[in-house]
């Protein structure tokens, strides 16, 4: 494996490191720099002059972006980031007390605290616990959970991340959304930690609600994401800051009626960030012409590569590699602590995280099976 499907090129963070982190925040690729930079410049010369270019790049981004995750364009609303769209559905639905929603355990922060925050409303929040080292959630143990609460009145949502942050397992999405649905309940995924990496198809999922930032595996600036609700749930949402751009007539500022967009641009509610949607659109272009199927089978056979490195070396792979496998592996050295072990990495030039009681090692289509393999050499050397 010589050639990477992202160019090297275009990410000069090479030159200082093995950036081994797209599960913390990727390195921006020089494309997404030049598109960041023209658009700036832009406005520091010209102001609101070419503000009607500007909007159509951003429709351009919103394509693009609908594309990588297989939706429509216009069930895809540009936010700040996966919290927010996260606050929007579960702010935004109408609850009961007594309502019920799934969540399992050692989720990300932000992908628990909304539906936790919901317990003062009356709404019952059922957590369900992963299963074994790899903190699995097979699809049975959801189905335990509705089963569970059908005696109880039912579920009216899941929630969950696609990949889970810590250790990397990867729900069976489609599955998990027809098994919900068979019960009466939502499904609303936090897919941040598989979208720009692993094939997605949310729309033909059937997935009701999702969200995602475009700072991890999109290689895409901080501070912009993307909501998808599904049009058959856009009017399940209310609007939680209704502006100028969420109602139809957005162009015509002396009509006040709220009359909001027939579009997932009814959560929009004020001006954009084009300068960060520029720089994210920048990024997934790179990814469609690399094409996530291609993305994927690298960098699932590099994780695969580091797996049986660290097996041969004595550490123990606390991410599963067989159906729940994404682009995660984290691993923990018996008798080293796991800060230590990723100090004395990160001396030799390897960026990695700190995660779910392991090291976090999340590689992207640009970083080569020689860099895997001088990561096990140092661990090796290390003599940890």
């Amino acid at each position: 494996m010589t050639e990477t499907p992202l160019p090297r090129s275009q990410f000069p963070v090479c030159e200082r490191f093995h950036y081994l982190n797209h599960a913390g925040v990727s390195p921006l690729p020089i494309a997404a720099q030049k598109a960041i930079a023209e658009i700036t410049d832009d406005f520091v010369r010209a102001g609101a002059a070419n503000f009607d270019h500007w909007q159509d790049a951003q429709e351009r981004a919103r394509s693009a972006a609908a594309a990588l995750l297989g939706v429509d364009p216009s069930d895809l609303a540009f936010v700040k980031n996966t919290t927010e769209g996260l606050g929007f559905v579960a702010n935004g639905l109408s609850w009961k007390r007594g309502d019920r929603v799934i969540v399992p355990d050692f989720e990300f922060p932000s992908t628990i605290y909304p539906w936790l925050s919901l317990r003062e409303l009356g709404v019952e929040v059922d957590i369900i616990k992963p299963v074994g080292e790899t903190h699995a959630l097979p699809i049975e143990v959801f189905a335990e959970a509705l089963e569970d609460n059908e005696r109880r009145g039912g579920t009216k949502l899941v929630a969950a991340s696609w990949v889970q942050y810590a250790r990397g397992y990867r729900l069976d999405a489609p599955r998990l959304v027809e098994l919900a649905h068979r019960y009466g309940a939502m499904v609303c995924l936090d897919v941040i930690q598989g979208a720009g990496l692993i094939p997605t198809a949310l729309e033909d999922w059937n997935v009701d609600f999702a969200m995602a930032d475009s700072h991890k595996w999109m290689l895409g600036p901080v501070g912009i994401g993307v909501f998808y609700v599904a049009s058959r749930c856009r009017h399940l949402l209310r609007p939680l800051e209704p502006g100028w751009a969420s109602v139809i007539h957005r162009d015509d500022f002396e009509n006040l009626d709220l009359a909001y967009d027939d579009t997932a641009r009814r959560f929009e509610g004020g001006t954009y960030n084009n300068i960060t949607i520029c720089g994210m659109h920048a990024s997934i272009d790179l990814i469609l012409k690399a094409g996530t199927e291609q993305l994927w089978r690298h960098v699932d056979t590099l994780a695969d590569h580091l797996a049986t490195g660290l097996g041969g070396l004595g550490a123990t792979v606390l991410s599963d590699r067989a159906e729940g496998r994404s682009g995660i592996v984290t691993f923990a050295v018996p008798g080293s602590d796991t800060s230590t072990v990723a100090d004395l990495v990160a001396q030799r030039g390897f960026q990695v995280s700190v995660r779910g009681g392991g090291v976090r090692v999340s590689p992207h289509g640009y970083n080569s099976l020689r860099e895997i393999d001088d990561l096990i050499s140092a661990l090796r050397s290390s003599a940890l």
